[in-house]
């Protein structure tokens, strides 16, 4: 026989386990619950961001509301491991001094090489990356997978991609910073793949940076693809145009709000509007609304 749930006992045990746990929907639904969306929205410096230096960056996202940045390399805020002890306490400075926090770094760095030497230039390049990331404040560096290769079993570039992840999560720990793998690259965002790169990668601090691509959708579809991964989410999720219709936004929110996700919502949108900050303001409305209780 069955013994009832005790719902009162129940949520106050959840309450004590948010933020560590992953609630499955079956439970919340079971209950009639729904847990309040404790997700934070931010900014990437992709289109959006690309031509603001920090102080600009960091003004924008405070007058609409978004209250952390990722940021891309090779961008006008001048970012990179390039900069000096004195430049990067500054730009730790003005996040410190804001109400706007760095998440950390976006590269490009890969490790699917067939060339050893590239390889190894990659994942030393990350390194520095993340000095760069805990310098600054940050709190991980998002890389990519990135590619399969002619003549190469994609098993082995998978496995190669896994131990590169290993190495560098856990030198990545040993700075308090997060290693984010981005659903990216040509076949290598499919994501039965990506699970078996993190299925090699399997150090903790090794995470998913979720990216919203179309082949989310493919295969079983949007659900499966999404349960295949969700364990190994980080703390980044990188989302287009929240009102665009060609993904399910309204889906991908209400599964990360019910399995209590706490990270941050990266707009990494790909249009150009005129007015970029109005489209930030708007874009932080669609966001609220979406998430409300």
């Amino acid at each position: 026989m069955k013994h009832p749930i005790d719902r009162k006992q129940f949520l106050q045990t959840m309450s004590l386990l948010a933020g560590s746990s992953l609630v499955p929907m079956e439970t919340w639904a079971a209950l009639g619950a729904k847990p309040a969306s404790k997700m934070k929205l931010g900014l990437v410096t992709y289109l959006w961001g690309k031509d603001w230096d920090v102080p600009t960056l960091i003004a924008n996202c405070t007058a609409t509301g978004l209250t952390g940045i990722e940021l891309r390399v090779d961008h006008a805020h001048g970012v990179s491991p390039e900069l000096s002890k004195h430049e990067r306490q500054r730009v730790k400075d003005q996040f410190s001094n804001s109400a706007v926090q760095c998440i950390g770094m976006g590269t490009n760095e890969q490790y699917d090489f067939p060339d050893q030497q590239r390889l190894q230039a990659s994942v030393a390049r990350t390194k520095e990356f993340i000095q760069l990331s805990a310098d600054i404040g940050g709190t991980g560096v998002k890389v990519k997978p990135n590619a399969f290769h002619d003549g190469v079993p994609r098993e082995k570039t998978m496995a190669q991609i896994g131990a590169a992840l290993n190495e560098l999560a856990a030198y990545a720990a040993d700075f308090g910073q997060q290693l984010r793998l981005e659903v990216h690259g040509n076949e290598t965002q499919d994501l039965p793949n990506i699970k078996t790169i993190m299925d090699h990668a399997d150090h903790p601090n090794a995470t998913i940076c979720w990216n919203c691509n179309p082949q989310d959708l493919d295969g079983q579809g949007f659900q499966y693809n999404f349960d295949l991964v969700k364990d190994r989410f980080g703390d980044t999720v990188h989302v287009r145009e929240l009102d665009r219709t060609d993904y399910p936004y309204p889906a991908l929110l209400e599964n990360l709000t019910r399995m209590g996700y706490a990270g941050w919502i990266l707009l990494e949108c790909h249009t150009d509007p005129a007015d970029k900050v109005q489209s930030m303001r708007e874009q932080r409305t669609i966001f609220d609304r979406m998430t409300s209780a």
